[in-house]
């Protein structure tokens, strides 16, 4: 079976005892994700975007994934711009890139869409996102996907040329595509139960009681991360260009 090369953007680098020494980082989440699929099998690369990495040539890797992050597009990071330009050559060359909740945003930033502090304010826990436009690499097929979410940031205008797959209650925008090249999803779906339920229990400052517990219980309903990388897996291997 052959290899895809997958390069993964990491933008996130948790150093907390509570979070960071207890589960895996970003990408180490994203690669558990992929490696349970059956039909397709990776090897990865791992750019510290963060720290300011980015490949320098976009055919180093098949595909591309940037992930999430605590931090917020709209911060003035120092390593955005070159995040921004390493987006548009990827569409400008056509170069499969998937972005999860900060790489959604991200991208649909450098391509010239909006995003702004949601007027709903956190959006956490399980939330289901309604597919209303496929494309080829959705398959199997779900109109209806739940997936957990973490952010209080969303994109409120898409780029020129960009096409809404899927939106849920509290966020319209939560993923779209241009093209067969990009992809992207607000929601998280590389997270695990015990992760989620730790960073919840991190973060249980940021929310009152009532709504604490309605995120808690949000989680008890099943979701669909394995069926979201089988489209991600399809998405890529349909980029890919040997």
């Amino acid at each position: 079976m052959n290899r895809l090369r997958l390069g993964i953007l990491q933008v996130n680098h948790d150093k907390s005892i509570e979070i960071g020494d207890k589960f895996p980082d970003d990408a180490h989440r994203f690669r558990d994700l992929f490696d349970a699929l059956d039909d397709v099998r990776f090897s990865y690369r791992v750019y510290m975007t963060i720290g300011g990495e980015v490949p320098q040539d976009i055919n180093e890797q098949d595909a591309y994934l940037i992930t999430g992050s605590p931090l917020s597009v709209l911060d003035d990071l120092d390593w955005l711009p070159a995040l921004y330009d390493f987006v548009r050559r990827c569409d400008q060359a056509k170069k499969p890139l998937l972005g999860a909740c900060f790489g959604h945003q991200a991208i649909a930033v450098a391509l010239g869409g909006k995003v702004e502090r949601a007027n709903v304010g956190w959006n956490v826990g399980v939330e289901s996102c309604r597919f209303t436009h496929r494309k080829a690499w959705m398959t199997p097929h779900v109109s209806e996907m739940p997936l957990y979410v973490f952010h209080q940031d969303q994109v409120t205008q898409l780029p020129d040329g960009a096409e809404l797959l899927g939106g849920s209650h509290k966020c319209p925008n939560a993923s779209f595509a241009i093209g067969d090249h990009i992809f992207t999803t607000q929601a998280h779906p590389e997270f695990s139960e015990p992760f989620i339920r730790a960073v919840i229990d991190f973060t249980q400052q940021y929310f009152a009681v009532e709504e604490h517990r309605a995120i808690l219980e949000s989680l008890n309903q099943g979701q669909m991360g394995a069926v979201f990388a089988q489209w991600a897996a399809n998405f890529f291997q349909g980029g890919h260009r040997s």
